[in-house]
């Protein structure tokens, strides 16, 4: 027991290890020999036998002391702003951490190892110091030039007929509630006279406000025709379900149909006639089964009038074709070009993997074969020259051209209802395409649900026969989670025909009143999401026509006289940040 009871009184906590250990280390490096000698006299039994063998051989070395630990890796720190927020910063921190502070336990690194090697290296050292200094003076000013999305002061036009618009702010959007009602006249005033009023920068009076109000009662006009209360007119591609079950006194009547088709041709000559002289920027006619964009001259880059139509059938560009419309396909000539490339790269792989073989051999029997074709055309023009003697060989095909006619047929039909069979019309050919609309009767469906319902027609500016209506809108406030706290966001939600113009003074209009900050989200009418393609053959160089009295705002007519440059898409989500935009496409 006496045996038991010294052996547990040999034994020491681990704290007590560690400090001896330390204490031990510390005294190495100073002077060895003294740390020997008292160590040796002041430890307990159990300890001069360690520090003999210690002293023995002198400083001790770290056996897993390496440059590679010596200097220990850069270590990554995610450095953050005052708002919070990751700036992505990453700062190299050196291997000289004091290790007096330190209780871990286990072998200690040497200090004139590590002195050694910083002597090697003395940039280690002002390196260390440099980066400390910058860390604790600014955190930021070591950090990488972060890669952030495309911020513009402006964004690209959108061609496309947007359904339904929701705007959300962190500032209040309850300003675009119901308005009183000297403001809501007020605003389809000025929407009719085309006067637009300069906004104060200043939104604190109350006054400032009601001009706000007025001024965003007059973004949400547009004009239709034909416009039936208890019919929506938009959109009409794939809306059987808005038609189904509602009254059509046309479809009983033919006096009323009638008239509601001559009606519909004196507004669509109006508009035309309006656009051809800068008096209405543009207008969209939609049909049952496609839509089509008139632009005006100087619009999208384009030195003259140019019309889209999407999607469009065989059936629909052979009438064209037959009532003398000139068109072009954009889509389907990009793709052929692009076709085209990918076989002549496809062609330049095959022929370097078949640079070794024996070409002699394969021209050899190309020209057999070739030979032979040439025999058989020769055989087949005997067989056939008796038609010529009767006069009727030029009347029949001959089965090649009937394949290859089968082929070109069978193209043109893939691309019924798909974007690549957007047609473009250009120049006075835009006029053709109005008769065209007018007198071909298939414009007005004749069964289904829409049967007898001429195209409605849309514009920004006032035409003749048409009707003034507005945008429907409704702003709630609602709790959005960030950052595992609830903040107020207010949200805005447009529904209806937005036409491009619209959308672009309603921002221009949040600009001021949100202080910079909103998002929007867009959901486009998707027969229109090709409107955005390049559509003319040139760009014009210079201004062309006159579009300061065309009725829109002077910075929408600026916005919309850049040419496209989101191709076959559209915008899918805006959002404005310090008066900045960055935008989704999709």
């Amino acid at each position: 027991m006496a045996q038991q009871g010294d052996s547990w009184s040999s034994c020491k906590r681990p704290a007590e290890v560690v400090r001896l250990r330390r204490k031990r280390a510390r005294n190495v490096v100073e002077s060895p020999g003294a740390s020997g000698s008292s160590s040796a006299s002041g430890s307990s039994s159990a300890t001069p036998s360690f520090h003999s063998q210690s002293t023995s051989r002198g400083k001790r070395r770290n056996p897993f002391l390496t440059w590679d630990n010596t200097v220990s890796r850069p270590k990554k720190v995610l450095v953050k702003d005052g708002d919070g927020e990751d700036v992505g910063t990453f700062i190299k921190l050196m291997s000289a951490e004091k290790t007096s502070g330190d209780s871990r336990s286990g072998p200690p690194v040497d200090s004139s190892a590590e002195k050694s090697l910083s002597e090697d290296n003395p940039l280690l050292e002002t390196e260390e110091q440099h980066t400390d200094n910058l860390l604790l003076k600014n955190p930021l000013a070591i950090a990488p030039v972060s890669i952030a999305p495309v911020s513009c002061a402006e964004y690209p036009a959108d061609w496309s007929l947007k359904t339904r618009v929701i705007f959300t702010s962190p500032e209040s959007l309850s300003w675009t509630g119901q308005p009183k009602a000297q403001e809501e006249a007020l605003g389809l005033s000025n929407s009719c006279r085309a006067k637009f009023t300069m906004l104060p920068h200043n939104l604190q009076e109350p006054r400032s406000w009601s001009d706000v109000r007025s001024a965003f009662q007059q973004c949400l006009v547009y004009w239709q025709h034909p416009s039936l209360p208890w019919l929506s007119l938009f959109p009409r591609i794939n809306a059987e379900k808005n038609f189904s079950g509602k009254n059509m006194p046309w479809t009983q009547d033919e006096a009323v149909h009638e008239s509601l088709v001559k009606e519909w041709s004196i507004s669509l000559s109006s508009l035309y006639s309006l656009l051809k002289v800068g008096l209405c920027p543009y207008f969209y006619v939609c049909s049952y089964q496609f839509t089509v964009l008139f632009k005006a001259a100087g619009l999208a880059g384009s030195d003259c009038i140019t019309a889209l139509i999407s999607p469009t059938t065989r059936g629909l560009r052979e009438a064209m074709k037959t009532e003398g419309v000139e068109f072009s396909l954009p889509l389907l000539k990009e793709r052929r070009r692009i076709s085209e490339q990918h076989k002549s790269i496809q062609q330049g792989e095959e022929e370097m993997e078949n640079e070794n073989k024996d070409f002699l051999q394969v021209d050899e029997d190309y020209q057999n074969w070739d030979e032979e074709d040439d025999g058989c055309s020769q055989g087949e023009d005997d067989s056939l020259s008796w038609l010529k003697e009767i006069g009727i060989q030029d009347k029949l095909k001959k089965p090649e051209c009937i394949n290859i006619q089968l082929q070109k047929e069978a193209q043109t039909l893939s691309l019924d209802h798909k974007p690549e069979s957007a047609v473009c019309v250009e120049g006075s050919h835009s006029f053709n395409l109005i008769n065209f609309l007018i007198n071909w009767k298939s414009v007005v469906a004749a069964a289904g649900s829409q049967t007898g319902l001429p195209p409605t027609l849309l514009a920004p500016t006032a035409f003749r026969g048409a009707t003034m209506n507005v945008l429907k809108g409704r702003s709630v406030n609602v709790k959005n989670l960030v950052d595992c706290t609830y903040q107020n966001i207010s949200s805005l939600e447009l529904t209806g025909p937005i036409l491009p113009s619209s959308l672009h003074a309603i921002t221009a209009l949040l600009q001021t009143a949100q202080k910079g900050n909103f998002s929007a989200a867009l959901y486009t009418h998707t027969p229109t999401a090709v409107m955005n393609i390049e559509t003319c053959r040139k760009r014009c160089t210079k201004a062309v026509g006159d579009l300061t009295h065309c009725g829109l705002p002077p910075a929408s007519i600026n916005h919309l006289q850049q040419p496209s440059t989101l191709g076959k898409t559209t915008l899918t989500h805006l959002a404005m940040n310090n008066y900045s935009y960055t935008w989704n496409i999709g």
